[in-house]
């Protein structure tokens, strides 16, 4: 998601409008340091790989899916991170801050 345009909500203030547009704000986080993920068409290692992110990357996450469990440098997960159309990447390496979803469900 990304904020491009406001709404005025029915009968609001400046703060309500200002408030609704931070929850709808995509927050980018950081893949793990050292490693180059891969980005695959769905919520699996068995879906392909689309792209690989460099290293050093931050990604911006849509919504979060459970998915194929993966060990990573951020532990076990089976949630993956959906950062664009038909794009995926295993939530156990990208630092959330936290071990469960930090997203709406896809």
């Amino acid at each position: 998601m990304s904020v491009d345009r406001t709404q005025d909500i029915a009968g609001g203030d400046e703060k309500s409008t200002v408030t609704a547009m931070a929850a709808t704000a995509a927050r980018s986080y950081p893949v793990a340091p050292g490693y180059r993920l891969n980005v695959r068409s769905g919520p699996g290692t068995g879906y392909s790989i689309v792209r690989v992110l460099s290293e050093g990357a931050e990604v911006r996450i849509n919504c979060q899916t459970p998915g194929t469990w993966v060990s990573g440098p951020y532990g076990t997960s089976n949630i993956w991170d959906n950062i664009g159309s038909g794009q995926y990447v295993s939530d156990a390496y990208v630092r959330t801050g936290s071990d469960g979803y930090v997203a709406s469900r896809c």
